[in-house]
């Protein structure tokens, strides 16, 4: 599914700046609501720190077993930290003030380690590798270049790194030495996208998104004398396959599909016999599988619902683990040690921020080693979400998280908004969110609404937005609200609409388009002006670039319906207060397409508010930046949708 593999437009974070001042942490009045609820500020909720682990193809435990290699926002800009498994301090492994930095891996036998970084949000990463004297070195140099680390060999004598240094338009693969950093190139990529790559180093797993509905995946045998692609998902039909990983006794191909139904399974393909096994499979997408260093254990995880679904199998048994007790929650990010009997993961729910756990699998114990959440919050003043369904325009039922704050009843009503997800694609899942905790804190209900078009609830409900962007699925963002408005606690004249990349999209369609639809909107890099967008893409886009254009529409033939769908064409029918919400230094939005819309809605003599981050990209990273975000948003809010404004 290309809307859900490419992330085309999500929104990594919320957030924006404003040169107003930031409120105290916790302020005197009361939310709506009981009066035990104090109303907090926004650097109360992002006072949370947030910690997140290596991807799955690194080595997230340092060779001694002493340490997890974590990235965190700790000191207000996320950084490299060394985390002792024993409990204390993490301790920090880089010094960024500015770019955000992300763990990639420890070195397998010694104390260096890899982390990722790029420019003030322009996506251009690169890998750097961190001596253990504490000298760091750009493994990716250049200008113009993105980069990635794909993976370890078994032995640990060498990783592979992929990078656009060639070809901007694709990432070729490179071997380095471990002991030296030298380098060969093993895969001249010809317009695939990377996907995985055997412990052994010999077999390179590739996706080729055909449409929207529709790709294949490719093996590559990179010992051969000609390492070429062999397609290995040969079929007639739109099915959409994409390659997990690899078996670790390197002897199978882990890929997922909806061959078999509405839903994605996992299935195994021999790479000497060519033979098909189903692997895992429920009555919803199954989102992951990975496999422990020494093979014993396979971690699947299941997007049961908007919720994440964990199971973890014993491979020498078959026999289902039991995982010590955790507290309620999605189990994210689960990673091994080398010998397996140490599991780390991450614990996340909408009333609990990640917290790092450390299990012992043989007895069977858990360990907290991080407390994310700001102790000047009580946990029982947050809201926990609830799943719940509404009936849109042709009487599909469309799913959503609906949070109600403290205190709203009958007798006392409170201003909402519908929240829409990015994508297009995407999904609103329960977790925390230290922006959606601040509005419902301060008073606002939020329905976080998932339009037909968002995954996770089959393919056919995946591909019902295809080539009808902004209309039918702009259609069940405006019946959100018309359920909210059945709401007796929600006041039905005060609500409004906010969302980030395509939901900011969706924002702007909403108020060119039904300009009486909603009360307020925030538009946080939003998609304007799809004719621009849609023919600047970034270059690293290339692979699926026929696939989003098969989606969207062409630019070449479709430009017509592109300016029909696109606000800033139709911004003369927008009566309705905007804040618009711009990174300046984002390669998918142009902070041009913000700046003409601001300009049509000035032009209405429209209350329109516009910040521009100087220093992100296409969500934001910084801690500072996202609470003065918070603060703006409630600002707003408070001025143009809260009773007596």
């Amino acid at each position: 599914m290309i809307k859900n593999i490419a992330s085309l437009l999500a929104l990594t974070s919320v957030a924006l700046v404003s040169a107003c001042g930031q409120s105290t942490d916790t302020e005197a009045d009361s939310v709506t609501g009981p009066p035990d609820v104090p109303r907090h500020s926004a650097a109360a909720f992002f006072a949370t720190t947030s910690y997140g682990l290596p991807g799955p193809a690194g080595y997230a435990f340092s060779a001694d077993g002493r340490s997890l290699l974590v990235s965190s926002d700790k000191d207000g800009v996320f950084n490299v930290y060394a985390l002792p498994v024993s409990g204390g301090e993490p301790v920090r492994m880089t010094d960024s003030q500015d770019s955000a930095m992300f763990a990639v891996s420890w070195f397998p036998d010694d104390e260096r380690m890899l982390y990722t970084y790029d420019q003030g949000g322009n996506e251009l990463n690169h890998v750097l590798v961190r001596a253990a004297d504490g000298s760091h070195r750009d493994l990716t140099p250049g200008e113009e270049l993105k980069a990635s680390f794909v993976g370890w060999a078994d032995d640990g004598q060498s990783f592979f790194l992929a990078t656009t240094e060639r070809n901007q338009q694709s990432f070729d693969l490179y071997r380095y030495s471990s002991a030296d950093y030298s380098r060969e190139m093993v895969f001249e990529n010809p317009g695939f996208q990377l996907a995985a790559l055997s412990r052994d180093g010999r077999w390179l797993a590739l996706n080729k998104p055909r449409t929207s509905a529709d790709s294949d995946v490719y093996v590559v045998d990179l010992n051969a004398d000609v390492a070429e692609p062999v397609l290995i998902t040969e079929h007639d039909g739109n099915i959409s396959y994409s390659a997990v990983t690899f078996t670790p006794d390197n002897q199978s191909l882990v890929y997922s599909t909806n061959e078999h139904g509405e839903f994605s399974q996992h299935w195994t393909y021999d790479l000497e016999t060519g033979d098909r096994n189903l692997l895992v499979s429920a009555n919803w997408d199954v989102m992951y599988t990975g496999f422990s260093r020494t093979g014993r254990y396979r971690a699947s995880g299941i997007n049961a619902d908007a919720r994440t679904q964990v199971s973890l199998t014993d491979t020498e048994s078959g026999d289902t683990v039991s995982l010590p007790e955790l507290p309620p929650g999605d189990l994210n990010n689960l990673r091994f040690s080398s010998d397996d009997s140490l599991l780390a993961l991450i614990v996340n729910s909408d009333v609990s921020p990640s917290d790092i756990y450390l299990l012992d699998l043989e007895a069977k114990t858990s360990t907290r080693l991080t407390d994310a959440l700001n102790p000047d919050i009580d946990r029982d003043h947050l809201v926990a979400g609830e799943v719940v369904r509404y009936k849109s325009f042709d009487d599909l039922e469309i799913p959503g998280i609906l949070y109600k704050p403290h205190g709203a009843s009958a007798d006392n009503p409170v201003p909402a908004l519908v929240w829409v997800h990015g994508g297009p694609g995407g999904q609103s899942r329960t977790g925390y969110s230290a922006t959606r905790q601040h509005l419902i804190n301060h008073g606002y209900a939020i329905l976080a609404a998932n339009n037909r078009g968002s995954s996770g609830y089959g393919k056919t409900f995946f591909h019902m937005d295809d080539k009808r962007h902004g209309e039918e699925d702009l259609q069940d963002i405006v019946y959100g609200r018309k359920y909210l408005e059945s709401l007796d606690w929600v006041d039905a004249e005060r609500i409004g609409v906010i969302g980030g990349s395509y939901g900011g999209y969706m924002v702007a369609a909403a108020l060119a388009f039904e300009p009486e639809a909603f009360d307020v909107g925030i538009n946080i890099f939003g998609v304007t002006n799809w004719v621009r967008t849609l023919k600047s893409i970034p270059p690293w886009w290339e692979a699926f670039k026929e696939a989003l254009y098969d989606e969207m529409g062409d630019p070449a033939t479709d430009e017509e319906r592109h300016r029909r769908i696109s606000p800033l064409f139709h911004a003369e029918n927008i009566v309705k207060p905007l804040l618009v919400v711009q990174g300046a230094n984002d390669p998918r939005v142009l902070q041009v397409e913000s700046d003409e819309l601001v300009a049509a809605v000035e032009a209405n003599e429209v209350p329109v508010d516009y910040v521009i981050f100087p220093d992100e990209g296409h969500g934001f990273r910084k801690r500072d930046n996202r609470i003065t975000a918070s603060e703006a948003y409630v600002r707003f809010l408070d001025k143009y949708l809260k009773p007596g404004d």
